[in-house]
């Protein structure tokens, strides 16, 4: 890529896609192509198709998805495999049609086996069934990557696919309904420490910024309680509060940066292309698709002490054994990227402290 190439970021708003745009602006990159979802709807294929004509971007970062935690990915499965599905076929067929010059295609690593052996690599993808609960979220991003090395392969295309681990940072989705664990986490855990503090005017700002079911600071104390009660976040007579984990909190889970993830990003669009990430003892090309990972986890359970340490949350949690666990453990093998010359930099504890003063300052 040139500074000056027309890059286009699909969902430049969200979690990557903002990462994305914040790591290629500091590079001195300039000239971006943006729409909200409100000004293009990537699951319509003729709005897309005439995006892609009048603009004509040069490169094109696929970060637009629709995203959940394990309650939203189990619930709205029809949802999540539609959408991932249009929003996917609908770009990369265009960037073919308009001669893109090179894509990024972002995944995630729900793709591999519920059982997969361990650190994941990307040769395990296929082999054996994928976790329930996000089964059709994982069948989408599937369908994503071989969709990429398909045009590859059939019209030498530069379409590259990577697979994030967990991702955390700066404009994650807070809402408890639909968050992953950690920003969930996050959330629960301050607005406990604010009731178990009494600090009432935290809970109503955290409420006014996003409500719960409707449920803002304007509203009664008891209406909030009640809210957050279903949410986990409970408080008993003696005035200690407790906050409910779904699952054992056995789960291994690992975590990830997002402008970590946006920086390998970038490094792949600038200096690899889909031959690169070819085995080269391969009869058969697959499993193109890149890792991007620490290569280290932490348990539900050890995630939850570390932020409730950050945070400084005093009182305890509950853990939910009803509940699913999801898969027990998802380690990326991250040896292929590290290969390619790209290896992360925040650790867990640094980055769980930096979301957190976001989380309390945005606007």
């Amino acid at each position: 890529m040139h500074k000056d190439s027309k890059i286009y970021i699909a969902g430049h708003r969200g979690l990557v896609g903002s990462a994305i745009l914040k790591n290629l602006k500091s590079k001195g990159y300039s000239n971006f192509i943006t729409r909200t979802h409100a000004e293009l709807d990537l699951t319509n294929s003729e709005a897309v198709r005439q995006f892609f004509n009048e603009e004509k971007p040069e490169y094109v970062f696929l970060a637009a998805a629709k995203v959940g935690g394990i309650v939203a990915n189990n619930t709205y499965r029809a949802d999540f495999l539609h959408a991932n599905l249009m929003i996917q076929n609908n770009v990369i067929h265009q960037s073919y049609v308009h001669k893109v010059k090179k894509l990024l295609f972002l995944g995630s690593t729900c793709i591999y086996p519920k059982n997969c052996p361990q650190p994941m690599k990307e040769e395990y993808l296929l082999t054996d069934v994928l976790e329930y609960t996000n089964e059709p979220y994982a069948i989408a991003k599937i369908a994503g990557i071989k969709m990429c090395e398909s045009y590859n392969l059939q019209y030498d295309t530069n379409f590259i696919s990577v697979m994030p681990t967990n991702l955390y940072g700066p404009n994650d989705n807070f809402d408890l309904e639909k968050s992953h664990v950690l920003p969930a986490l996050i959330r629960k855990v301050h607005l406990g420490k604010a009731i178990e503090a009494n600090d009432w005017k935290s809970v109503s700002e955290d409420l006014d910024k996003m409500p719960i079911e409707g449920i803002t600071g304007n509203h009664s104390k008891q209406e909030i309680l009640g809210v957050l009660a279903k949410y986990g976040i409970t408080k008993s007579e003696d005035n200690s509060v407790q906050v409910e984990i779904w699952g054992t909190g056995k789960p291994m889970r690992e975590f990830l940066w997002s402008e970590d993830m946006a920086d390998a990003c970038v490094f792949l669009m600038e200096k690899i292309d889909f031959k690169d990430t070819i085995a080269k003892e391969s009869k058969e090309i697959r499993n193109t698709h890149l890792n991007i990972g620490t290569g280290s986890d932490i348990s539900i359970a050890a995630l939850a002490e570390s932020i409730k340490a950050e945070i400084g949350f005093g009182g305890k949690f509950i853990f939910n054994s009803d509940k699913p666990d999801g898969t027990l453990k998802k380690l990326t093998d991250v040896s292929k990227l590290n290969a390619l010359g790209w290896k992360h930099n925040i650790n867990l504890k640094e980055g769980i402290a930096t979301v957190y003063n976001w989380y309390k300052t945005r606007s």
